[in-house]
């Protein structure tokens, strides 16, 4: 029984990194809409992200599988990414719905 509660450790530890590489990613998407960029930085930024990514679940399976890859641990990072993602967006549509009418009459106001 030992063994089980390890194992659901370690996918929860895997949904806890795919969450985490998805809100890092929803930050450079937001310093994207708030600093212009050129074609060519976008790609270079990506390039980083996603190698930092690799090297980042690389040593997340080292650590919590001793190095083997296993499938449920793929699975929670993709269940964490997308949790993630539904949460952005959730929260998105919770701050128009308070902030959005209040919004557009202050910018109306000279």
């Amino acid at each position: 029984m030992p063994q089980i509660q390890v194992e659901i450790m370690i996918f929860f530890s895997a949904v806890l990194s795919g969450a985490v590489l998805r809100a890092v990613y929803r930050g450079i998407g937001c310093v994207r809409e708030w600093i212009p960029h050129r074609a060519a930085v976008i790609e270079l930024e990506d390039l980083l992200y996603w190698l930092a990514a690799a090297l980042y679940l690389f040593v997340q399976i080292y650590h919590t599988s001793n190095g083997s890859i296993r499938w449920y641990f793929i699975l929670g990072v993709v269940v964490g990414a997308v949790f993630t993602s539904f949460l952005f967006r959730r929260m998105k549509k919770i701050h128009k719905k308070i902030y959005g009418e209040r919004h557009k009459e202050f910018m109306k106001t000279p």
